[in-house]
């Protein structure tokens, strides 16, 4: 059995890693977001629990993570974030495990979005490569668009986007148009395929 070219696509805040994440998918690759999955484990168990159990219940009025309460316990003590990151890490490389086991045969391309893929140490995990940038007023202007506050203390606590550039195989610039991005993917899916 082939197994696909696994790509693991990270980038800045607001660089564009979820509008390069969809235009992999219409160029016909298998994708999946570690952020989507880390949402959908912070509702279940045994995540839930562990939560609760660290932080009291109003990290989870009726059952369901206040994320921006969670957000504002672990970007402000950096012992609570690791704790974080040690009881979710291993979760998501287990989902992304098996999401990647369970790909059909016809599957030549699978990308994984990582925001926090150097951070992690996961970059081992993949067959290349990828990082998403853009200019920095634009990144900033993106992000107040989508009302995202704490952009400062979250990009603290991740490497600058020139140091993930540095680190990826393969960076692609996203100031232009939805389009201009795509074409860009295509020709680097076609390059990696060759």
């Amino acid at each position: 059995m082939a197994l696909p070219l696994t790509i693991g696509l990270t980038g800045g805040i607001a660089a564009g890693k979820s509008e390069a994440l969809a235009a992999f998918g219409r160029l016909g690759a298998a994708t999946i977001s570690s952020d989507a999955v880390v949402h959908e484990l912070l509702e279940t168990e045994p995540l839930l629990s562990r939560l609760t159990g660290r932080w009291g219940e109003e990290v989870a009025p009726g059952g369901s993570v206040d994320r921006e309460r969670i957000g504002s316990i672990v970007f402000a003590d950096a012992d609570e974030l690791k704790w974080l990151e040690s009881q979710i890490h291993p979760l998501v490389g287990e989902r992304v495990g098996a999401w990647l086991g369970s790909l059909p045969e016809t599957a030549e391309v699978a990308v994984v979005e990582v925001p926090l893929l150097f951070e992690s140490g996961m970059e081992g995990v993949f067959d290349t490569t990828v990082a998403v940038v853009a200019a920095d007023e634009l990144r900033r202007e993106r992000a107040g668009s989508r009302g995202h506050a704490l952009v400062d203390e979250r990009e603290a606590r991740q490497l600058a986007q020139a140091e993930k550039a540095t680190r990826a195989e393969h960076v692609v610039e996203n100031d232009g148009s939805v389009e201009d991005l795509e074409r860009e993917l295509s020709a680097l899916v076609e390059k990696l395929r060759g």
